[in-house]
């Protein structure tokens, strides 16, 4: 582990940003150019005396999952983020399977979508970033670990994953994710990860099993959902999806559902939301009454 170049490179990329570049406000009383470490801290979903650490060439050697965090945070190039894995001693992601990096342009994009929740997941369903307003009407998806990280996994074999949903539309959600795996387990043939995941999910949940028998595939591109928030109620949203050109990474896109009060719900979450953002950078407890859940 190369702590002088990693504290160094760490500083120099944080100092290049700019609140903007982020999607945070920009401001007053910057002290030093680009952003606060506390601010990175909180992209990467990071204790900030853990970052700080890393910029001062202490602590330990900080783990591959919060590496590729941190170079979402920084909006780090392929490079780049490579070059970080080197820094820090470890080994970069292979190129040729899919990662939980997301390009710096497709983290703009998804910066400047404040107004309508928005998250990039992989072919596997697995979130590798999320703005504001998703983490405030779907929850903080950074807080699993393993394959918990996987919105299908949690699906089948977690039922709180569902309390999102009325019960009225579990089954056709099943089926939507089992049709879509299959989709990806296709195009995927022979990867290790795609068939320890199905293969976990066909032995720990026989509605699964059961659905991966039928052989139903569709990818999904677009669906219409309501979703159960505990503070805001119900929300009627269509979502779209952008596929990247390789297929393994999703932008999902949710939009308030023409005819109903989903844009005004929305409206009142990302203020919530906010609350809770400022927050955790400034770190005073939001006001238990805003919290989700």
């Amino acid at each position: 582990m190369q702590r002088v170049e990693l504290a160094d490179f760490l500083r120099r990329h944080r100092e290049r940003l700019r609140p903007a570049d982020v999607g945070l406000p920009v401001g007053s009383r910057r002290r030093t150019p680009g952003l606060r470490r506390e601010e990175v801290a909180a992209l990467a979903n990071a204790s900030p005396d853990t970052y700080v650490r890393l910029e001062q060439g202490r602590g330990p050697q900080p783990s591959e999952s919060m590496l590729a965090a941190i170079a979402r945070a920084l909006r780090l190039t392929t490079d780049e983020r490579d070059h970080l894995f080197h820094l820090a001693g470890r080994r970069p992601p292979a190129v040729h399977r899919p990662t939980g990096h997301v390009r710096p342009g497709l983290l703009t994009l998804l910066d400047h979508l404040v107004d309508l929740p928005a998250q990039v997941i992989d072919d596997l369903g697995v979130t590798v970033a999320q703005n504001p307003l998703a983490r405030a009407l779907l929850g903080d998806d950074a807080r699993h670990s393993g394959w918990r990280r996987s919105f299908a996994w949690r699906w089948f074999t977690d039922p709180a994953a569902r309390a999102l949903y009325p019960a009225e539309d579990h089954d056709r959600q099943s089926r939507v994710i089992v049709a879509d795996l299959r989709a990806t387990a296709a195009r995927r043939h022979g990867d290790a990860d795609v068939a320890d995941l199905v293969g976990r999910l066909r032995a720990g949940s026989e509605e699964f099993a059961r659905l991966w028998a039928t052989h139903d595939v569709a990818v999904r591109r677009f669906d219409r959902k309501t979703l159960l928030h505990p503070v805001v109620g119900a929300v009627e949203v269509d979502c779209e999806t952008l596929v990247t050109a390789d297929a393994c990474q999703k932008l999902l896109v949710l939009t308030p559902r023409s005819g109903t009060d989903a844009a005004e719900r929305l409206r009142l979450l990302r203020v919530i939301g906010t609350q809770e953002l400022e927050s955790a950078v400034s770190g005073v407890s939001p006001d238990p009454g805003m919290n989700r859940g």
